[in-house]
């Protein structure tokens, strides 16, 4: 992967990160010494954490993530000498790629295209159906959906979205503030070789390439990570009903636990009640 002058060996020997601009909590490096490819603050970041990491990607070329639930390197298995480059992949092509493994049964047969069916099959073997769940776009992907205006900046609707999710008693009150070596924020899980979508894609790198295509058409950032989740501030969210059902379509493939194994009763009853105006979007992998 295309690598950023990498500025976090300077805190081995200048742990707070002034000579950087920065002001660090006492955290750790992850990686090997000359190359790490993260810092982690010790104890939870709180509320203000984000905003103060922020400075660090104008001045270093680090980008500020919150670490969330029981954070381990054995545990999470980061892998990042596995994961390929984002910029080799397209966020089109990988998306219909697993929508036809997920959606496949869900085309009515008479609708299928013989030549796409059988290459689904000979790929993946024959699918489980999730009867009603892509409707409506029963017949087949329906390509990106179409890019929002940028009415907020995403880098500040990162930091209100990270704020919210850190106030006491929220799910990521006890996340750990840590900072990336990344170009995009979008690029972070393929950097540290996040490993929470193992059962879904091994190589994260392809999911990057659809979080980037994210930050251009709806100002999207990864906010946080877990052992299994992906959470992303959106600064520019669909508005209507219609728009959000295009944006599901790619939430299916991109995650088919979210709606197969959520509490939502298929693709049209996902994109009313998660992704209307919605400011995040959540990911979870069995």
């Amino acid at each position: 992967m295309a690598m950023i002058p990498n500025q976090l060996p300077r805190l081995v020997s200048d742990p707070t990160g002034r000579s950087l601009g920065l002001d660090l909590p006492p955290g750790a490096l992850t990686g090997p010494a000359d190359a790490p490819y993260l810092w982690s603050g010790h104890g939870a970041a709180g509320p203000a954490a984000w905003a103060a990491l922020r400075p660090a990607a104008r001045t270093a070329g680090l980008l500020p993530v919150l670490l969330g639930g029981e954070w381990g390197l054995d545990r999470w298995g980061l892998e990042p000498g596995r994961m390929s480059d984002p910029a080799d992949h397209d966020a089109d092509g990988v998306l219909a790629e697993f929508w036809g493994h997920y959606a496949a049964d869900e085309i009515p047969e008479e609708e299928r295209d013989p030549a796409v069916a059988a290459s689904v099959e000979e790929l993946f073997g024959e699918q489980p159906g999730y009867e009603g769940v892509v409707a409506p776009f029963a017949a087949g992907w329906p390509g990106l959906a179409p890019a929002r205006p940028l009415t907020t900046d995403p880098d500040r609707a990162a930091a209100t979205v990270a704020e919210m999710l850190t106030e006491p008693g929220f799910w990521l009150d006890d996340a750990r503030p840590a900072l990336v070596p990344a170009r995009r924020s979008a690029d972070i899980p393929a950097v540290i070789g996040w490993s929470g979508p193992l059962n879904h894609e091994n190589d994260v790198a392809r999911l990057c390439a659809v979080l980037r295509s994210w930050e251009d058409r709806f100002g999207a950032r990864v906010v946080a990570l877990t052992f299994d989740q992906l959470v992303v501030s959106v600064a520019a969210p669909p508005r209507t009903v219609e728009e959000a059902e295009a944006v599901a379509a790619e939430h299916f493939a991109f995650c088919p636990d979210n709606i197969t194994q959520g509490n939502h009763d298929g693709l049209r009853e996902y994109a009313r009640e998660a992704l209307v105006d919605a400011p995040v979007w959540s990911f979870w992998w069995d």
